[in-house]
């Protein structure tokens, strides 16, 4: 039987963070908009973090709709570099605290993904 919290956690997960009329909504909003996907994230691995209350697929999920589709992840990256490399270092963060068990694949595809946004941080900041 779930946990209440693993219940929200879970239609929270499918109502916003994995909808798509609800990011699509949010991406609306630009700078701000991906700053609040990226709370959502934050949201959800401290509900990791302080009740175990968050099962795999919703991780997974994030990975695959945010950041390892290439196309979403350039919006995202476009609007707001800052919140989406959050988002990728969050989801490391998760596995590597055994929150979430991602393959080793797809570790490296987030590292290589998170490296690459923290570089184009770099470069907004040093042509400033």
């Amino acid at each position: 039987r779930l946990s209440s919290l693993e219940e929200m956690v879970r239609l929270e997960t499918r109502a916003k963070v994995l909808n798509p009329k609800w990011y699509e909504s949010m991406l609306k909003h630009g700078y701000e908009g991906v700053h609040e996907i990226e709370a959502h994230v934050n949201n959800t691995y401290g509900w990791s973090a302080t009740a175990s209350a968050v099962e795999g697929w919703v991780y997974k999920g994030v990975a695959e709709t945010y950041l390892q589709d290439g196309e979403m992840r350039e919006r995202l990256a476009k609007l707001n570099p800052h919140a989406t490399a959050g988002i990728a270092r969050r989801l490391l963060e998760a596995n590597s605290r055994g929150f979430w068990e991602a393959d080793e694949a797809t570790l490296e595809e987030l590292r290589e993904i998170y490296h690459d946004l923290e570089d184009r941080l770099e470069k907004v900041s040093e042509n400033a």
